[in-house]
């Protein structure tokens, strides 16, 4: 539903601020990573997730997109609610965690509160082979176009399409520079 929010932050702590968007606040969640990046901002950008429960919309609030596509990977994990999920990426950063799935390190997940041995496999074991980076070249303050091929790889990644295989459909039909990133997409579904 919302995609970012950009304004003037009134307050902040390291779980939440507020945020001025043209005169109508806005209370969002965030991690400490997030608040790092932003302690010493007065206006940023957001990237947005909300969570609607039966008793309140919830809105959080990621420094990048990176790090909100973690957040929602992490909530399609059974046991794994808004609460959990950010308490590791305040513990971890995505690469980091990326890291953790990747080495299979169960130990790094069992130090962050409320994570057990149990729920440490099953993070790593639903995570696996699906944490991928795709270029993002957003940052707080604005954005740089991205080119086809990088804007089809980051659409391939968000349909599900692991990073390697859409990155090898891409690479296979990428000799054709005129293409638009509709085509490079619809191809490279042909290829995979």
């Amino acid at each position: 539903m919302f995609a970012y929010l950009e304004g003037k932050l009134t307050y902040k702590s390291p779980s939440v601020l507020y945020m001025d968007v043209n005169g109508t606040g806005y209370e969002l969640n965030i991690t400490l990573q997030t608040f790092s990046k932003i302690q010493t901002l007065e206006k940023c950008r957001l990237y947005i997730h909300l969570q609607v429960k039966e008793d309140a919309w919830v809105l959080f609030g990621f420094a990048d997109e990176d790090e909100r596509t973690t957040f929602r990977q992490l909530l399609n994990i059974n046991g794994v609610g808004a609460g959990t999920a950010r308490l590791i990426l305040s513990s971890l950063t995505p690469e980091e965690l990326e890291r953790t799935v990747a080495l299979e390190d169960n130990k790094v997940l069992e130090h962050i509160k409320g994570i057990g041995a149990k729920g440490a496999q099953r993070i790593i074991l639903e995570l696996k082979g699906k944490l991928t980076k795709p270029k993002n070249t957003h940052d707080l303050q604005g954005s740089q176009h991205n080119s086809a091929a990088e804007d089809a790889l980051i659409a391939l990644v968000n349909l599900g399409i692991s990073k390697g295989l859409a990155e090898q459909a891409i690479s296979k039909i990428k000799d054709s520079p005129s293409l638009t990133v509709e085509e490079l997409i619809k191809q490279a579904l042909r290829a995979l």
